[in-house]
């Protein structure tokens, strides 16, 4: 069965088992000219029974878009491309069933809204289309939180330890610039006591030797308010590693660069609650170890820029992390229960993602992003 998928198809089941769930406009976003083009293949793939395609019903009427996820062929062929156990087809479906109705659903999704926002600058059929084939830039490296979650940690001692659980952690590259960044997504429905004192953690581990801090919340005032509790839980110090906030209202992530333009405020102590300036994802102060690329491959899709955990190196970083220099580009100052699932063949009336007409560019003016 291996054999009968192309690498879109490998790329897209390696990516839903790190990502646990992806829609048809996010997948089209990533791998293909059109959603229409996209809705054609997910429906083959999901009558070969490697994807597994849910939709949310509303209590008003209709329905969400498209979900996909692995489905248990899919999943016995990561397994196997792994050289692991493969699952048991109840258990499977038994997880299948809990992650249609999982809370932190619509959650999930607005993250891989967010990366999937990055990887559409590097879609290989536009890359290819306008003869480009092979380039790497834009998103480098996407990591899940369970991935995150596994590395990012420090031994205090005596039996304590400093865990991180960021959203995902990212890198991006762009002009020749390289940011890497840990991304907490906010929906709103925490508060924001909660939300700031995700800062202890961030405190006590080595942040900065890996990449900024950035809060992406659901609109301008809640961006407002979380400048605020920044302040207040930091009793106006230095956190020690570099924050930067965005709302994904008006016209932030309306922009059409998407996460990618100049949405970013950055926060320090004496910029104060409002955003006296909006820098691009590119343009935030460089963290993190400097990685060569490794070969692009089906394996580790959109992961060319991701560092071995096992390296000595980021060990040292962890345990022993000196302070990075100061950035030389001087800025200023700056779980509620889901209604019903419905299992649905794709329908040709999912929201329409438009792509651009060509791969964006740093250098060029680009058309409106939209995911």
């Amino acid at each position: 069965m291996w054999f009968r998928l192309v690498d879109r198809d490998r790329r897209l089941l390696v990516l839903l088992a790190e990502h646990k769930v992806l829609t048809t406009n996010q997948i089209a976003a990533i791998e293909f000219l059109s959603v229409r083009r996209a809705q054609d293949r997910l429906r083959h793939l999901r009558e070969l029974g490697v994807v597994f395609a849910f939709r949310e019903s509303f209590q008003r009427g209709g329905t969400s878009q498209t979900r996909y996820a692995l489905g248990y062929l899919g999943a016995r062929l990561i397994a196997a491309q792994r050289a692991e156990r493969p699952p048991a087809p109840k258990a499977y479906t038994e997880s299948l069933e809990r992650l249609a109705l999982w809370p932190k659903l619509d959650h999930q999704l607005g993250v891989n809204e967010f990366f999937c926002g990055l990887a559409a600058y590097r879609n290989p059929a536009r890359l290819r289309e306008a003869g480009r084939d092979g380039e790497v830039s834009g998103l480098t490296q996407w990591w899940s939180e369970r991935r995150c979650t596994e590395f990012f940690w420090k031994y205090q001692g005596g039996g304590r330890e400093t865990r991180l659980r960021p959203d995902g952690y990212g890198c991006w590259e762009e002009h020749g610039r390289t940011v890497r960044f840990f991304l907490e997504h906010d929906t709103g429905t925490e508060s924001l006591a909660k939300v700031t004192g995700k800062l202890d953690d961030y405190a006590a581990f080595p942040t900065d030797a890996f990449g900024v801090l950035l809060f992406s919340v659901h609109s301008a005032r809640r961006e407002i308010a979380l400048r605020a509790a920044l302040r207040r839980a930091l009793g106006g110090g230095d956190p020690g590693f570099v924050i930067a906030t965005a709302a994904r209202d008006g016209n932030t992530f309306g922009h059409a660069d998407g996460p990618a333009g100049p949405v970013w405020g950055l926060w320090t102590p004496q910029s104060g609650d409002g955003v006296p300036r909006r820098y691009r994802l590119a343009e935030l102060p460089r963290r993190g170890p400097s990685v060569e690329h490794s070969a692009s491959n089906t394996d580790q899709p959109l992961n060319e820029a991701a560092f071995d955990p096992d390296d000595r190196e980021m060990s040292r970083r962890i345990d022993t992390s000196q302070p990075e220099p100061a950035d030389s580009a001087g800025y200023a100052d700056d779980d509620d229960d889901l209604d019903d699932v419905t299992l649905y063949d794709d329908a040709d009336d999912d929201d329409v993602y438009r792509a651009p007409v060509t791969p964006a560019r740093p250098d060029a003016q680009r058309p409106r992003w939209a995911a």
